[in-house]
């Protein structure tokens, strides 16, 4: 949306010009288009401009400051999830003992941190499962090598049905990361059969 202090600047020069409230909304909307404040608005303004007022900024507010928001706070938050980057914000929110929205400002801003969905892959092995599967397959490509009919010995059996269920859904398992940190992963896993032909040596 284009500046608002910029369009009360531009009302509160047709007040100065003796232009009327729709001319000024008018004027307004050939301006800045679909960015034009609304038109309630505008005629608030005009209003205010008309009757004396001189700035274009908004009102300051009553009460008293926010210390939500304080180094204090702050510091709870950043520990509490660094212990787990997957807590929630009502999570938090009960743990520190802040409000939502303080909560979320601390997060966007103070911290600078955003939920990362999980990064669906094929599957999520460790470096020794990796390691292992390697080593197999070399085992098994050198089986058959030296001894070309090995393959004679393979029997297929039927197919094997089995239904696969996610422990848990894509958005529960996203993490609060700082900007340029990866991705989490998560293994893909849906609620579908999978088929798979059962390979058994003699």
């Amino acid at each position: 949306m284009a500046d608002v202090d910029e369009q009360r600047v531009c009302i509160k020069f047709c007040v100065r010009l003796g232009t009327t409230g729709s001319e000024t909304f008018e004027m307004l909307k050939q301006a800045f288009g679909d960015s034009c404040v609304s038109r309630s608005r505008t005629f608030e303004w005009f209003g205010r401009f008309k009757n004396g007022r001189a700035s274009t900024a908004n009102d300051d507010r009553s009460g008293r400051p926010s210390t939500a928001t304080n180094p204090s706070k702050v510091e709870q938050v950043w520990v509490a999830v660094n212990q787990d980057c997957c807590r929630t914000i009502h999570n938090l929110c009960a743990e520190v003992g802040i409000g939502y929205g303080s909560c979320q400002r601390i997060l966007t801003e103070k911290l600078n941190m955003h939920q990362n969905a999980a990064k669906f892959v094929p599957r999520v092995l460790t470096q020794d499962q990796k390691g292992s599967r390697i080593a197999i397959c070399q085992e098994l490509k050198e089986t058959v090598i030296n001894d070309p009919t090995i393959l004679l010995n393979v029997i297929t059996g039927d197919e094997s049905i089995v239904y696969a269920y996610d422990p848990e859904t894509k958005l529960q398992s996203s993490q609060w990361k700082i900007p340029g940190s990866p991705r989490p992963k998560k293994a893909r896993m849906q609620k579908k059969q999978i088929e798979d032909d059962a390979h058994l040596f003699l």
